[in-house]
């Protein structure tokens, strides 16, 4: 465990906000966890994983841990599957090429996602056609209130899109140590129902491998570097409507896209409803949508969490006003 003071988060976040934490904590071992907990206690407390899906719009005044706990580890297999163990300050991207290169499926369209795999969980992440909650079989998290270490199922994790039980009422209350996967060995059952995919992959024989280096050449041509320009990915999640909700929409607008989710639910793209309201590529001072992806705010150099922020509101007001849909944002807000 290192502790430092009044440590500058700008290089920790994606949007390259330059912002302080008062106290940076670096967690190695859960070890880290129970001392201080019994020397601190548990108030006033945040959780850094890659700072990729986070907007900083202050200095954090309490006590900030950066989850550093790291490892893989094979835990059980048999003929087709594999269990696996992941520290949560495990790389996500670098773990995916990890499981690629040893054959193993489930999350290669996955690939390139930004961040760690603790944070993983609680946004349930996720990319053409699959998530997270679709190999996760559990995870090992510190409950600060409780003073120990528990282990949640992928029922108690409670996921939805883009969200889980750690988002609603667990927010704020764990520090995810371990996550466990279940990848496949054998009988893998690739994903290219995504067009993008479908056409990146002509030509190419299919496999875990071109899979992953589909899904990499299509994110890169679509988003950013942060390392450039900084961004925090989808700002926004995409709108999950009700039959009678859509059909209004699509009444109104003919030519919305849409894809059917289940019997009662239809989920239409936010990109294409923010295009619509003409922000693609908008520049506001140091801040806008990315000119190839709207759903993408983006930091030109010198922008405050504050004004994006800004930003991202008088997006969710226009959108609001032309198609009575609210879009609600899929980045963290501190």
């Amino acid at each position: 465990m290192r502790k430092l003071e009044n440590h500058s988060l700008k290089d920790l976040n994606t949007f390259g906000i330059d912002v302080n934490a008062r106290d940076f904590i670096v967690i190695e071992h859960e070890t880290d966890l129970f001392r201080w907990v019994e020397s601190h206690g548990y108030e006033d407390i945040h959780v850094l994983g890659g700072g990729s899906n986070l907007l900083l719009t202050q200095d954090i005044d309490g006590y900030l841990l950066k989850n550093e706990i790291k490892g893989i580890e094979i835990i059980v297999e048999d003929e087709e599957t594999v269990l696996v163990e992941v520290g949560g300050g495990e790389n996500w991207h670098e773990f995916v090429l990890w499981a690629v290169e040893h054959g193993y499926g489930g999350i290669e369209n996955m690939s390139l996602i930004p961040g760690t795999v603790g944070a993983a969980p609680i946004q349930n992440i996720g990319a053409y056609g699959v998530e997270l909650k679709d190999v996760f079989e559990g995870l090992n998290a510190f409950h600060w209130e409780k003073g120990e270490e528990w282990v949640f199922t992928k029922e108690e994790c409670g996921f939805g899109y883009r969200d889980s039980v750690f988002k609603r009422a667990l927010r704020n209350k764990v520090f995810i140590t371990r996550v466990y996967l279940r990848l496949t060995k054998q009988n893998h059952s690739l994903n290219t129902s995504y067009g993008a995919i479908s056409k990146e992959l002509t030509g190419k024989a299919v496999s875990i491998r071109s899979i992953s280096d589909a899904v990499i050449a299509i994110r890169q041509s679509k988003l950013p570097d942060p390392k450039v320009l900084g961004n925090s990915g989808s700002f926004f999640k995409n709108v999950e409507l009700s039959k009678e909700t859509f059909s209004n929409l699509q009444e109104a607008f003919p030519s919305v896209p849409h894809y059917i989710m289940d019997e009662q639910t239809i989920k239409v793209p936010t990109a294409w409803l923010i295009d619509q309201c003409g922000f693609k590529g908008v520049r506001y001072g140091e801040t806008g949508c990315y000119e190839k992806q709207p759903l993408v705010l983006v930091n030109y150099g010198h922008a405050t969490g504050a004004e994006i922020l800004e930003f991202s509101k008088k997006v969710q007001k226009k959108v609001q006003e032309k198609f009575n849909v609210r879009i609600s944002p899929e980045v963290n807000i501190w």
